[in-house]
């Protein structure tokens, strides 16, 4: 699957300028930008002067969400503009952050880099993390008469559409789990109606995003309607992190003092390593600087929850940090660390 989108990424870029093909292409290593003059600019200088370019995902998800409310807190008029993108969803963002022009950014998942290593040996060196954001948690909801995971061996099991973060990570934990499963990618409502009536032979979906999942809290499900327990081992120490889910969350399908352990994927901001000479990177550190110096008020009232979590120090395992985003921790010292949520 990726190296059919890495095809199709290139196949593209044949028919655009050099520059589309590759960010290195775009913006030759030791570039410097043009002086930026204080009067005189056209609207087109002075529009892109500090524009950065952000690949969030799909219009219902959660990244873009973020993305947005990135670009609401770190928008300092002519100064600093960072430009949300609605694409297909967080795999396909790698594709964006490494051939999109105009991309600077993207929100992706930990486990779409290994694979990626096949077809760009040295993404690792290419694409670096600014900001660890939120895990993603499995949720592996089944019918009454699934009782486990081996249950679901040859049974129908739904990914969401193609894209989406189920679609990709879904059938790579699957794998190492040991499960060989009938794949299907329709929407997840059709897919949870089907289990719900009992019709298509749908016996699970698996969702991959943020809890609460609205269609869990809010629809109603009959007695037997169940989320499984997936054990965090290590099989997946790389890319994964353990998780559960809890009454709070799903309290008409989790029981009072019950729990059910889960894995989670983490989602990070992701930024290109533009050459420090280049005017990408410096665009990029001032947009650190306002990102991480206002991260208080995204913390605070008005915004996504999952704010209140983020840690500026927290690491992403595999990848390097962005050298803006370490140099603004190293000045910041210990003690401003300290005082972020862990």
């Amino acid at each position: 699957m990726i190296a059919a989108r890495f095809a199709v990424a290139m196949a593209i870029g044949a028919l655009v300028p050099q520059e589309s093909m590759a960010q290195q292409a775009r913006e030759a290593p030791g570039t410097q930008a043009a002086p930026v003059r204080k009067g005189g600019q056209s609207p087109a200088e002075r529009i892109n002067a500090w524009t950065v370019g952000l690949a969030g995902g799909q219009l219902e998800g959660a990244p873009l969400r973020l993305a947005s409310e990135i670009a609401r807190v770190v928008d300092d008029g002519d100064n600093a503009h960072v430009l949300p993108i609605v694409t297909r969803g967080p795999t396909e963002n790698v594709n964006s952050l490494l051939y999109l022009r105009g991309v600077d950014m993207a929100i992706i998942n930990t486990d779409v880099i290994e694979e990626y290593k096949a077809q760009v040996p040295n993404i690792q060196q290419q694409i670096t993390y600014v900001l660890n954001l939120f895990p993603s948690e499995l949720h592996v909801f089944v019918r009454p008469e699934i009782q486990s995971l081996d249950d679901l061996r040859g049974k129908k099991v739904n990914f969401n559409t193609l894209g989406t973060a189920a679609a990709y990570s879904g059938p790579l934990i699957f794998t190492r789990l040991g499960l060989d499963v009938e794949k299907t990618f329709i929407p997840h409502p059709v897919a949870l109606e089907q289990m719900r009536a009992g019709t298509g032979d749908m016996a699970a979906v698996v969702f991959i995003t943020s809890k609460p999942v609205d269609a869990f809290l809010k629809g109603r499900w009959e007695p037997g309607f169940k989320f499984l327990p997936v054990e965090y081992d290590r099989k997946f120490e790389d890319y994964y992190l353990p998780s559960r889910l809890e009454p709070a969350d799903y309290p008409n399908l989790i029981p009072e003092g019950g729990q059910v352990t889960t894995i989670a994927v983490p989602t990070f901001l992701a930024a290109y390593n533009w050459p420090r000479s280049s005017d990408r990177y410096r665009r990029m550190a001032r947009f650190v600087d306002n990102l991480f110096s206002r991260m208080p008020t995204l913390q605070g009232p008005g915004f996504d929850p999952k704010w209140k979590n983020v840690n500026l120090a927290s690491r992403v395992p595999g990848l390097e940090r962005y050298r803006a985003a370490q140099e603004w921790l190293d000045k910041s010292g210990s003690a401003q660390e300290s005082s972020l949520p862990r």
